[in-house]
């Protein structure tokens, strides 16, 4: 006697509850791997403050006063893919251009970084040392929502 095996296959209860665990995981995870995205991409500008970042302390840190024309040295256009224009005020507060992101709410807008001093203040130009950095900071004219900004720079 022969025995005949039947195949069995999903049932379609089974198959949609498949199909809903993952689109409940699919719209969980989407929107933070976008977010990540656009911070990896907020490092790279990040790393476009260093040089004049250097500038700005040394001339600090030295006991000078910024430079009279408000040159610093550092300023460049297009630096890289993510960067338009890196620029320095007369007091060292410097503001990046960000371009290219894909994104309206970033494309063209201002991320800055303000030099503090020792009291916490805005340096005066008195040659008071550079202590520490406020970046991404609304008071400083940053256009950038704060949640696509590193958690290092976030006011």
């Amino acid at each position: 006697m022969r025995r005949h095996v039947t195949q069995r296959g999903f049932t379609i209860i089974e198959i949609m509850l498949v199909v809903v665990i993952i689109g409940v995981l699919a719209a969980l995870i989407v929107p933070n791997i976008r977010l990540n995205t656009v911070r990896v991409k907020m490092s790279e500008v990040i790393l476009a403050f260093a040089p004049c970042r250097n500038a700005v302390s040394e001339i600090y840190q030295g006991g000078g006063d910024p430079p009279a024309d408000s040159i610093w040295g550092c300023e460049v256009t297009n630096p890289t893919q993510y960067v338009g224009t890196v620029k320095v005020d007369p007091i060292g507060k410097i503001t990046i251009s960000v371009r290219n992101f894909g994104m309206g709410q970033i494309d063209t807008k201002d991320l800055t970084m303000q030099p503090l001093d020792n009291t916490g203040a805005v340096p005066n130009g008195n040659g008071a040392p550079v202590t520490r950095w406020r970046c991404g900071s609304a008071l400083d004219d940053t256009e950038i929502p704060a949640q696509y900004l590193p958690s290092t720079c976030r006011g």
